[in-house]
């Protein structure tokens, strides 16, 4: 009876092998966004649109550094309160997502 349950155990396993060691080949493709380089600029420089948009948005936001790349696109670190974040605008003071 030893025989037939090590014998059962040792055909299970064997073919649990074969089981977790198919792999399925998937093509992934990945897109990568380069990113613009950035210039930090003095908080005077931004647009007046892109200001606007920064009070609608985040009402008693404090402009802590400006950045603008070749495209007229702003990255802005702010903070509100306690909190810290980075967002981008375009020249226009439409909010982008990167």
């Amino acid at each position: 009876m030893k025989k037939i349950v090590l014998s059962a155990a040792i055909v299970l396993g064997s073919l649990s092998i074969y089981a977790t060691s198919m792999v399925h080949s998937e093509e992934v493709k990945m897109e990568a966004t380069v990113q613009s380089e950035y210039t930090e600029i003095g908080a005077d420089t931004v647009p007046a649109a892109v200001k606007k948009a920064l009070e609608t948005a985040y009402p008693g936001a404090k402009l802590v550094k400006a950045y603008v790349n070749d495209k007229k696109e702003y990255k802005l670190d702010i903070s509100v309160g306690d909190q810290k974040a980075t967002v981008y605008s375009d020249v226009n003071g439409n909010w982008l997502k990167i």
